[in-house]
């Protein structure tokens, strides 16, 4: 039982660590200015549309022309 106990005592303070790490780790880190992190995300949302409408009209296309070719010379 005070393995069990050791063991969970351990994981805590691991975890404690591992916080204070990611904290000291996140000073570090350069972040970019609000105008540059707003321009850089309405990029993304416009990309991630304008390819999601793009990938719809070539499956529009290519079903049709499957089902033409089903048709034609399916029977």
């Amino acid at each position: 039982m005070k393995e069990f106990f050791q063991k969970v005592r351990d994981s805590f303070r691991k975890g404690i660590e591992f916080i204070k790490d990611t904290r000291k780790e996140l000073n570090n880190v350069s972040w970019p200015p609000r105008h540059e992190l707003t321009g850089t995300t309405v990029v993304v949302i416009v990309a991630v549309f304008f390819f999601g409408f793009f990938l719809y009209v070539v499956d529009v296309v290519v079903n049709s022309g499957m089902n033409l070719l089903f048709r034609r010379f399916g029977q």
